[in-house]
């Protein structure tokens, strides 16, 4: 099989390369050739990734930085100029998540979700985006999950951030309208199998799983890869969050309710465990993989022919739809 270098000599920050998509999206990249520049909060990690996307093709570079520290990402920006010559591409994927109903969750989790979710997407942006101009070109990348349409009860910080990345996404482009070769486009994946939720922080006092259907981080890789040769204001990713986008858009207090009812079916049976600020404040120690491996345990997976998820959104759109058609004839 021919190697793909479409990406080679092309300068790609990467946010949130640790593990997750971050990692993932790194590795598909590597193969094209492409230089990398990886930033996390974990220098050991980062190390060893970049090893990998140099076994693989890539030149990689490994910069610890928090995106909440504007100045430590003016230091990335201006190694990564400095290792690629430029900067053709900055992707926006570090995230975090606080489980807990709202008064549980300590102030400063709660901050620091909205604080890394949405202002470190917006500290990158302020950062790289006088490069992109001067350049005169440059392509952003929001990674902001299908989180951004989708209400989470008992996650009422990260829905903050995420709906907020769709404003200041949209507001962004408008900015920028000018500027007809700077791209910001955004990506809405569904739920991933990455390790995210076993870092994440959980005052819910119960063991955290991911709700089917769940997508693998490679899929996601491959869909930036292609991406970035088109670029395109908004991509949905997997087939469930076209429906769970488009009930949400319809009836999002239905959406609410009903995301909260299974949420609430879930803790009714789930183990007990102790509360954690999990990454949140500090980074941990574990799970620098791509994969969070939920997928390799059926039960928790469960493989019915169309989700449960799948099926409740649809049925929202569609009672959607016929309640607007109703209402068409009504008012001819």
């Amino acid at each position: 099989m021919s190697q793909d270098f479409r990406y080679m000599n092309k300068t790609i920050v990467i946010t949130g390369a640790s593990s997750g998509a971050g990692r993932a999206m790194a590795l598909e990249l590597a193969t094209s050739g492409a230089k990398l520049v990886l930033v996390a909060r974990r220098a050991a990690a980062l190390e060893e990734l970049a090893i990998e996307c140099e076994e693989l093709g890539g030149l990689a570079l490994a910069v610890t930085a928090d995106v909440t520290d504007i100045s430590s990402l003016q230091l990335v920006a201006e190694n990564a100029a400095q290792f690629g010559g430029r900067i053709d591409v900055w992707i926006n994927n570090a995230g975090v998540l606080a489980a807990g109903q709202l008064e549980d969750i300590p102030a400063e989790v709660n901050e620091k979700v909205v604080r890394t979710n949405l202002v470190g997407y917006m500290n990158a942006a302020q950062v790289v985006i006088p490069y992109f101009k001067r350049q005169g070109f440059g392509i952003l990348v929001n990674n902001i999950s299908i989180g951004g349409y989708i209400p989470v009860p008992y996650g009422a910080a990260y829905s903050a951030s995420k709906f907020g990345l769709r404003g200041f996404s949209e507001a962004l482009r408008g900015e920028l309208k000018e500027w007809e070769n700077i791209h910001v486009c955004d990506i809405f994946p569904g739920l991933l199998d990455t390790p995210g939720m076993h870092h994440a922080a959980n005052y819910l006092g119960k063991d955290l799983k991911p709700i089917p259907p769940i997508y693998a981080p490679k899929q996601i890789a491959v869909r930036v890869a292609d991406l970035l040769a088109h670029p395109r204001p908004k991509t949905l990713i997997g087939v469930a969050p076209r429906f769970m986008k488009l009930g949400a858009l319809l009836f999002p207090g239905l959406t609410a309710t009903i995301t909260g009812s299974v949420i609430r079916r879930y803790l009714k049976t789930a183990r007990d465990t102790e509360h954690t600020a999990g990454n949140i404040l500090d980074p941990v120690n574990f799970g620098t993989s791509a994969e969070g491996g939920w997928q390799k345990h059926p039960r928790i997976i469960g493989r019915p022919s169309i989700p449960k998820v799948v099926l409740a959104a649809t049925a929202i759109t569609l009672l959607g739809l016929l309640l607007s058609g109703s209402r068409s004839k009504q008012s001819i």
